[in-house]
């Protein structure tokens, strides 16, 4: 049962189990890139590879479905 605010009809809905993964996966490679210093993102910024887990889990918790 999707929680739902009084004034509006805002749904939100535990993501999918593969949406969660992907979203931990990045999330994890993005603490390796910081604190394990992980060669093979040189060019990459952690903060954008958390910002894309963050991304992905918010629209697995705001689409039904994903």
């Amino acid at each position: 049962m999707p929680y739902t605010r009084p004034y509006r009809r805002f749904y939100l809905t535990p993501p999918a189990i593969p949406t969660f993964i992907i979203s931990v996966l990045l999330a994890i490679l993005a603490v390796l890139a910081v604190y394990g210093h992980f060669t093979l993102l040189r060019g990459v910024s952690a903060f954008a590879i958390l910002l894309i887990a963050y991304v992905i889990l918010l629209v697995g918790n705001l689409v039904r479905g994903v």
